[in-house]
């Protein structure tokens, strides 16, 4: 019997040759400009040498529910497909961190950390902090440029119409990440509204736009696309991935607060730090007292969080109801989202697939 775990396993090993392939050859190609440039692609290389792959398993998952090959070798188009998600989503990474502060990435620092120790470590001129930020951004722009091309390299062994739908669902992808994580920033510069429904909409929005549809729908449809899934299969596929991406970020919000830091690789609260207005927060926020309300608004974006008001943020967060609420958004979007494989269009072993991915990106401690 197949068992679907299999696939992903295949799938990690296959997409991390890919990348490590393309970032050799972006390394070749670059040579001329200087051996300075080297630390870049290295911080590129290490910030993609790990990572679960779920963005590229989705795609590959899609590809097989639209009839394509399981593929065998790294140069296969879903693959680099997928390469091309997982440098998208590094790119975003790296973005994101600089944006909000973040000191860690995947038990390491984070990239501008990483520039601004290398800074340091070397006594150039200068702020090392504003160093290590341009260097992070000019890294994130390099893995997006890299990663445009590795789309175009898969869109190349495919048929032309297929690549067209491909590459729109692409477009869509890449633009929608941006302007949601305009919102997400957004977010957490306005006050609160004085009608909280506001706080809470505007959250579910962010969780659509700069996370849900790029890690879960957009990539799953991305590849039923490229291996000529027609429009009701490419809709289907879209029911099913927007609940699950929903709850996939979701359970990222809770392990951002809750999490074990051995496991995360981020510490503990460091949403909280970096004042993430999430579903999570939002929902407390609705429900709390005038004084809870308070203590909550204070924490939020306080970079030195830690210790007892740590822990009563959490307080706040589990007495009322926060926790519990997502909670339950969770298991009713994974919920709605399986519901949305049911039924005779899909055959089996892409259901399956399917089905473990969801379930492997909504039940998570890391």
């Amino acid at each position: 019997m197949h068992d679907p775990l299999d696939s992903l396993e295949s799938t990690r090993r296959l997409v991390t040759e890919r990348i490590g392939a393309c970032l050799d050859l972006t390394r070749a190609r670059m040579a001329h400009v200087g051996a300075e440039t080297a630390d870049v692609i290295d911080a590129g290389d290490t910030l993609l040498s790990g990572g679960k792959r779920l963005r590229a398993a989705f795609c590959v998952a899609g590809w097989s529910a639209a009839g394509g090959p399981a593929p065998a070798q790294n140069d296969a188009a879903v693959i680099i497909a997928g390469s091309s998600l997982e440098l998208f989503q590094a790119a975003a990474l790296v973005h994101d961190d600089v944006m909000d502060g973040s000191l860690t990435r995947r038990g390491r620092p984070a990239a501008h950390r990483q520039f601004a120790a290398i800074h340091g470590l070397r006594s150039w001129l200068g702020s090392p902090d504003l160093f290590g930020e341009a260097a992070a951004i000019l890294l994130g722009d390099l893995l997006l440029v890299t990663s445009a091309r590795e789309l175009n390299q898969a869109l190349r062994e495919i048929p032309a119409a297929a690549a067209a739908r491909a590459q729109d669902v692409y477009d869509l992808m890449t633009a929608e990440v941006t302007l949601g994580q305009y919102l997400d920033m957004q977010a957490q510069a306005a006050p609160w509204d004085a009608d909280l429904a506001v706080d809470l909409d505007r959250a579910v929005r962010v969780v659509r736009a700069k996370s849900a549809r790029y890690s879960v729908e957009h990539p799953t449809v991305l590849g039923a696309a490229m291996a000529g899934g027609d429009e009701p299969l490419l809709a289907l596929l879209g029911r099913f991935g927007l609940p699950i991406g929903e709850a996939f970020q979701l359970r990222d919000d809770v392990l951002g607060v809750f999490g074990d830091p051995e496991v995360t690789g981020k510490p503990a609260g460091d949403d909280l730090r970096e004042g993430k207005r999430t579903i999570l927060v939002a929902v407390a926020m609705d429900r709390a007292s005038a004084a809870a309300r308070e203590t909550l608004t204070a924490a939020l974006g306080r970079s030195d969080l830690d210790g007892s008001d740590l822990d009563d943020a959490r307080d706040i967060l589990i007495s009322t109801g926060a926790l519990a609420d997502v909670e339950a958004r969770i298991d009713r979007r994974t919920e709605a989202g399986l519901r949305a494989l049911e039924g005779p269009e899909l055959d089996e072993r892409p259901r399956a697939e399917l089905r473990a991915l969801a379930l492997l990106a909504t039940d998570r401690t890391a």
